[in-house]
């Protein structure tokens, strides 16, 4: 397929999360037959505009970091708000300090990102008026604001100096979280914040995705064999019925053939009943740089025919063309056997049988034969 075809339209519902090294050849005709959603590099409009030409149902987001600036890119185009030249230029104010009110703190595990002074004004204002400038006019649907952080994730070890501390990073971000994703909405552009643990404040992810979505980078998984436990995956189903679009990955060890995968590529279907708008991916730690899929992430299983039904600690739900269970219990707990619906059939077009075990953190689709 060109580039500048235009593909045949049909639902789509993988994500493709695209920050990490160059663009490999093939990747762009990869991603607009396969996903629902991209977010790339700031730099990189012609993969933009080549996705929105071919698939101009695609949301096609630009990243950016609301909490930090990099000293390591050269420009013209920056991951975040601000660039290291322009915060230099500014002032030290604008950079965040170690309590003895000299040392700037660089990010742990992220050599030269630099932790930002997000509760000054100045910053957030200057924030919101650089992004807005850069989108306005341009072919990205909006903004994926990456870092809306909610505990210290990068060793920013509190307090800082001013007596700043964690609530007040969070609160200056409730703030520019609500001011950029007006300020995007005013010229026609949303604004999906990567919305870190939303699950532990009722109200978080519906205040902060209500510009335009929510991302969430931690569903269901910490790392590739550290589960969330069964109460806090309930937690985290609220996001997929919006507002706005909403993007999940669950983290995997990098291989498209993890249990994980379709052990969230299941639940995304259970809870979110393939609502427009949400889409799935599932990667290894920091791996942003390929195209991962798996076949089933191409099915569209239609719409619900039954609510949320459960057996055990196995939730299930059958669509109009399709049926999946996932098993969210303890994960040292139990395999539990359900009953499957007559009338489908694997990946392969195999008959499914009439009882499927999951063992916990497992999932399974199925197609209607």
């Amino acid at each position: 397929m060109n580039i500048g075809e235009t593909f045949v339209m049909q639902r789509r519902f993988g994500a493709w999360i695209r920050y990490g090294d160059p663009l490999l050849p093939g990747q762009v005709e990869f991603a607009i037959q396969h996903y629902a959603t991209a977010i790339l590099q700031p730099w990189e409009h012609e993969a933009a505009a080549a996705l929105k030409r071919a698939r101009p149902d695609m949301t096609v987001l630009v990243y950016k970091c609301l909490s930090s600036t990099r000293s390591y890119e050269p420009g013209p185009y920056f991951t975040s708000g601000w660039s290291y030249p322009e915060a230099i230029a500014v002032g030290e104010h604008l950079f965040a300090h170690r309590a003895d009110g000299f040392s700037r703190i660089e990010w742990k595990n992220y050599p030269r990102h630099w932790q930002m002074a997000v509760w000054e004004p100045e910053y957030r204002e200057r924030w919101i008026m650089n992004v807005v400038d850069e989108l306005r006019g341009s072919v990205w649907d909006g903004v994926m604001a990456d870092n809306d952080v909610y505990d210290d994730y990068y060793a920013l070890e509190f307090p800082l100096a001013g007596g700043k501390e964690l609530e007040d990073v969070r609160g200056a971000l409730d703030t520019l979280v609500v001011d950029a994703g007006r300020a995007l909405n005013g010229i026609g552009k949303i604004l999906v914040p990567n919305i870190a643990e939303s699950r532990r404040e009722p109200g978080r992810w519906q205040r902060h995705a209500a510009h335009g979505g929510g991302y969430e980078e931690v569903w269901l998984a910490w790392e590739p064999d550290q589960h969330l436990d069964t109460a806090d995956v309930l937690a985290q189903m609220d996001c997929l019925q919006g507002p706005g679009i909403c993007i999940v990955r669950i983290a995997t060890d990098g291989t498209d053939d993890h249990p994980n995968v379709l052990y969230g590529l299941a639940a995304f279907w259970v809870f979110g009943a393939g609502r427009n708008g949400t889409s799935f991916t599932a990667t290894g730690h920091d791996q942003y740089s390929g195209t991962p899929t798996i076949g089933a992430l191409d099915w569209d299983l239609g719409d619900p025919l039954t609510g949320i039904e459960q057996h055990d600690h196995i939730r299930h739900r059958e669509f109009t063309f399709g049926w999946a269970a996932t098993h969210i219990g303890p994960v040292n707990g139990p395999s539990v056997t359900v009953d499957v619906p007559a009338g489908f059939v694997d990946e392969a077009g195999h008959p499914a049988p009439a009882v499927i075990t999951l063992a916990p953190r497992r999932g399974v689709l199925l197609r209607r034969a």
